[in-house]
């Protein structure tokens, strides 16, 4: 696999690890994914009022609950924010 396929597959890795069998992510899952795996990325959420409105801006079909589309419109935003920190000289 190139180095994108195996990027993109331990990004659906993560995400299951996270939701289990449901493939769905709840805040409690969504913020500890984002506490164990992104912290170099995004600071730790350690305020429930952060935690509530990232999960309100990433459930796009109000069923609280993250699912892949959704988590990959974090990914996504986080991806491109940090972009510049890995520009070539």
């Amino acid at each position: 696999m190139s180095e994108l396929e195996s990027g993109m597959v331990n990004i659906i890795k993560v995400f299951h690890k996270y939701s289990g069998k449901t493939c769905k992510l709840k805040k409690t899952e969504l913020k500890e994914l984002i506490n164990n795996e992104m912290s170099h990325f995004i600071m730790k959420i350690q305020e429930n009022d952060v935690l509530d409105q990232l999960f309100t801006d990433l459930d796009q079909n109000g069923d609280l609950e993250i699912d892949f589309k959704e988590f990959i419109a974090l990914i996504a935003m986080v991806t491109s924010a940090c972009h510049d920190l890995f520009k070539p000289i």
